[in-house]
């Protein structure tokens, strides 16, 4: 990397995008944006690159390798600042005032020193100090060696340090190295995640291939899945892509270059963090830090997973029957696997916008999306509420009762859902024809300075959280000593949509060695008959409604994510295919495409009858009750898995949400009306750990709800779309 280049890029730090999407207005907004981003980054300047992190994590001898690379001059403030400043040793400064008053002497001391164009490797208790971390702050790049605690310990050990800044006694060494990663996390600009093993060379790289990252943004780019090529001209970066959602060609928003594959090491830290922390760690690595910055997203990872899921491990991993291990994606607030992109896509949309617009998110739903976006936008904070809407429409009959009763508890605020008489795919395709409307776009955002956007799986925020969880699931395998990392694994998921099925071929992209994934359908098999057959036949294909919902559909947004990825980003295909289906309702792929697609995929799938069965056969066996989701991939996975490594089952609903169906199954008589009972009734044959505290509240607080229901028009829904906007953003305050 050239230090001049270098130099430029550090002039950027610390200053987001101020990139602006609007539908109809992409130009005239792209104008305004680039004028905002260029008169932020100006003239370079000479800037440092800071190295942070605990005592014994090689900072120093990491600064002198990273300094040599880029030919900058090299600072250790220990022995060049501190010791110099004071006339002693460090460890004599410390014996002669004490560790408190040691850190306000060093703060000091650091609050005078001045370089620039410098590899500064600072102090372990240097981040303890506030103002001299601001003042660093502002001189350069803070990159954090992320060092595991034990692996600290055993160095420091080796060093015979037994203590150190700020260990009073009755503190132990793990006490303080635990105590202060919070002050690591809060000042970093770019975390290097150091692995079990990792030399000094290894650490080395790692951070010049960081520090090359911030130099080339534009590499992080995304395409249209219809689209060769970025225009150059008009580069997309993650910001823009989830204020569009859709491409205005139609297409899905796909990163140009792929996925950052992580190494042994780095999966392996990663390993030992919990889930909330394996979510930071992974989506730094798929989400630019000018986009949102290290810390901003550590922010909203934890405000989404902390609190608001039942389990504390988030998505416990359970064990079936043989090598067979269910995946839990329920524990969230509305029960489904959805909560878990939805508690944190609100977070990253609302960031990501420009401030002078409301924006009106649109979401077709064949069930668990509809609740999970509305209580996901629901906890914005008041100031984004008040140019957030989200308006969800979903089929009168398409969705179980339970379901119903989620969605039709958001009727007020910013969140409101509405019926329709007609099933999903045309909910879907109602409110793609609105994207690709000019007239209804352009009137919107003229008459009421509101944007159109959408938080279904074709937008990349609300796909990307996925990818944490089919790599948590693989952490645990190998935390649980089920296997050595590089061993493979299969992934069963239940999908009619492909959205999650992408989401795991995305995480196999970062390095986790999943070999299959299976795709379970129901007897809406479109997405089984196209991934053992090629052909994607709308023909006389009716939908019908089954007892697993969210598998009820026939076209499915995320094949053209799939079909972009195995065709190897060849978007004139996806485009002529696309245009096929909605010409004729067919399309066909080659041979050779089929094969690529075999590659990764396989799928199968299963009958109302099995899948019921499924249920009562699993808990006589094993005492576990599953949901009808999950039952679809448990009969297709025993079906198709050759046995010969572990297999993930995604569990993507609870089965209270289905608790009918699967009492039912289950054999149970007498099946309650009321579905609070029914809740109640699924405990008293699972289990108390089968309560989910969320679900039962939406229960007991969505009696009776009024709600409206449309016919399937599409100048009825238009509408309402307007009527929404009005109410939602032209009050008189």
């Amino acid at each position: 990397m050239n230090p001049a280049n270098f130099s430029q890029l550090l002039a950027k730090v610390g200053n987001p995008r101020a990139r602006l999407s609007l539908f109809p207005l992409w130009s005239l907004y792209f104008t305004i944006r680039k004028a905002s981003l260029s008169s932020k980054i100006s003239k370079p300047h000479k800037r440092n690159i800071l190295l942070m992190g605990p005592p014994g994590a090689g900072k120093t001898s990491v600064g002198w390798i990273v300094g040599r690379s880029l030919r900058m001059p090299v600072i250790d403030i220990d022995d060049d600042v501190l010791e110099r400043t004071w006339g002693m040793s460090v460890a004599d400064k410390l014996s002669e005032v004490g560790g408190d008053r040691f850190i306000e002497e060093e703060g000091k001391a650091m609050c005078g020193f001045t370089a620039t164009g410098s590899v500064i490797s600072l102090t372990g208790s240097n981040p303890l100090h506030p103002d001299a971390m601001r003042y660093l702050k502002r001189s350069g790049l803070i990159v954090y060696l992320d060092v595991e605690t034990e692996d600290i310990m055993q160095r420091l050990s080796r060093m015979k340090v037994n203590r150190i800044v700020g260990q009073d006694a009755g503190i132990s060494m793990r006490e303080i190295l635990q105590y202060r990663k919070q002050f690591y996390e809060k000042w970093l600009d770019a975390r290097v995640l150091c692995g079990p093993g990792d030399s000094v060379e290894d650490v080395a790289k790692k951070v010049l291939r960081t520090l090359s990252r911030y130099e080339d943004s534009e590499s992080e780019t995304f395409i249209s899945t219809r689209r060769e090529t970025s225009s150059e001209n008009d580069p997309k970066f993650f910001s823009d892509v989830v204020v569009e959602g859709l491409a205005p060609d139609g297409g899905l928003y796909v990163p140009k270059n792929g996925f950052r594959k992580l190494d042994k090491s780095e999966w392996l830290r990663i390993a030992n963090m919990s889930y909330t922390m394996r979510g930071v760690a992974i989506l730094e690595n798929c989400i630019h830090p000018m986009d949102v910055s290290p810390v901003e997203l550590s922010t909203m990872v934890h405000r989404a997973y902390r609190q608001n899921f039942a389990s504390p491990s988030v998505v416990p991993l359970k064990h079936l029957t043989e090598n067979q291990y269910v995946l839990e994606l329920f524990h969230g607030p509305t029960a489904s696997f959805k909560d878990l992109a939805l508690q944190l896509m609100p977070q990253l949309f609302a960031h990501c916008l420009p401030h002078m617009s409301n924006y009106l998110i649109l979401v077709a739903t064949s069930g668990d999306t509809g609740s999970a976006v509305l209580n996901g936008f629901s906890n914005l904070n008041a100031t984004d509420q008040e140019r957030i809407g989200v308006l969800v429409f979903f089929p009168e009959n398409g969705v179980s009762e339970i379901q119903k009763m989620q969605m039709t508890g958001f009727q007020r605020g910013n969140a409101r859902s509405i019926s329709v008489l007609s099933d999903f795919d045309f909910c879907q395709r109602t409110i793609k024809r609105m994207f690709g409307d000019s007239s209804l776009t352009g009137h919107i955002a003229v008459e009421y300075a509101t944007i159109l956007s959408t938080a279904n799986s074709i937008n990349w925020a609300r796909l990307l959280p996925q990818v944490v969880y089919h790599c948590s699931a693989y952490m645990d395998l190998l935390k649980n000593g089920v296997l050595t990392f590089g061993e493979p694994i299969d992934v069963c998921i239940p999908t009619g949509n492909f959205g999650n099925a992408m989401s795991a071929l995305y995480a196999k992209q970062m390095g986790i060695p999943i070999r299959k994934v299976i795709c379970a359908s129901n007897g809406n098999r479109v997405i089984s008959d196209f991934i053992n057959y090629g052909e994607y036949d709308l023909r006389d294909r009716k939908l019908f409604v089954s007892s697993s919902p969210a598998i009820d559909i026939l076209k499915s947004s995320n094949l053209e994510r799939f079909i972009h990825h195995a065709s190897g980003g060849d978007g004139n295909l996806v485009r002529d295919l696309f245009f096929k289906l909605e010409r004729d309702q067919f399309f066909k792929v080659s041979e050779a495409l089929l094969q690529e697609i075999k590659m990764d995929v396989q799928a199968g799938w299963c009958s109302e009858d099995e899948c019921l069965r499924a249920i009562h056969e699993v808990h006589t066996r094993t005492g576990y009750v599953m949901d009808t989701h999950t039952a679809v991939g448990k009969v297709v996975a025993s079906r198709i898995h050759d046995k010969t490594c572990p297999l993930v089952i995604c569990s993507t609903a609870h089965p209270g949400k289905f608790a009918p169906v699967v009492l039912k199954a289950l054999l149970c008589q007498n099946i309650p009306k009321d579905p609070t009972e029914q809740l109640y009734k699924l405990c008293t044959i699972g289990g108390q750990e089968h309560m989910h505290e969320g679900l039962l509240n939406c229960l007991r607080n969505s009696r009776d709800d009024p709600y409206k229901t449309c016919p399937a028009d599409f100048n009825v829904l238009s509408e309402e779309v307007e009527t929404m906007i009005q109410d939602s953003f032209m009050k008189v305050h």
